[in-house]
């Protein structure tokens, strides 16, 4: 991996966090991760989506008239965002509903529009791809952080699989309630952003 690819795929995994740092996307970060497994679910389906879509613009910038590339790219997108959905709906139907809706607002993500216009329509179909990968794991991880803690200690347990003993009830263990209501993600995803900017973000010197 070259020096620029890897730039492109370390980027969105740190400094240029689309949630941490550009505060893109949350809207459904904080709609989809009362648990572990939903939150996985919509990671992974942005990031396929994600790249997909940026590869595809990518290969077809040269040929898509300006005054049109929003059209293009919405197209583009929409498409890869009803292949996803059909594709959840047959085979991880009871996410799909816990999904419900936010599946087909993925095109509305200002992730996938941002790197579209800023960057699948300025390089090449490969360093696009990457881009899609690398912003959608960005995003994902998040998700992933966010709904794990939430499910942990508001439920208890991890994709379904209840990991406090039954023992820690008896002796007076309450889960936390206000872990699984709305209020809460928002909350955690501003405490995994001071975490983010106190110990691992580091401002590039202009």
């Amino acid at each position: 991996m070259n020096s620029k690819l890897k730039e492109v795929f370390m980027a969105p995994l740190n400094i240029l966090n689309p949630v941490l740092v550009q505060v893109l996307g949350i809207c459904s970060a904080l709609a989809v991760t009362s648990q572990l497994k939903p939150a996985i679910v919509m990671g992974l389906a942005v990031t396929v989506i994600t790249a997909f879509s940026n590869l595809i613009i990518s290969v077809l910038r040269n040929t898509i008239p300006t005054r049109i590339r929003i059209v293009v790219q919405l197209v583009v997108v929409a498409a890869l965002v009803t292949i996803v959905s059909q594709i959840l709906k047959a085979f991880a139907y009871d996410v799909s509903v816990q999904l419900s809706v936010y599946v087909g607002l993925i095109i509305t993500n200002c992730i996938l529009m941002g790197r579209l216009e800023a960057f699948a329509m300025q390089n090449k179909p490969w360093h696009s791809f990457v881009d899609g990968i690398a912003n959608g794991l960005g995003y994902g991880m998040i998700l992933v952080i966010v709904g794990a803690a939430r499910e942990f200690f508001g439920r208890g347990s991890l994709l379904g699989f209840q990991l406090i003993p039954q023992g820690a009830y008896d002796c007076g263990y309450i889960n936390n309630g206000m872990m699984t209501m709305p209020a809460m993600a928002l909350i955690m995803i501003g405490c995994v952003i001071w975490v983010h900017k106190a110990f691992f973000y580091k401002e590039e010197d202009k």
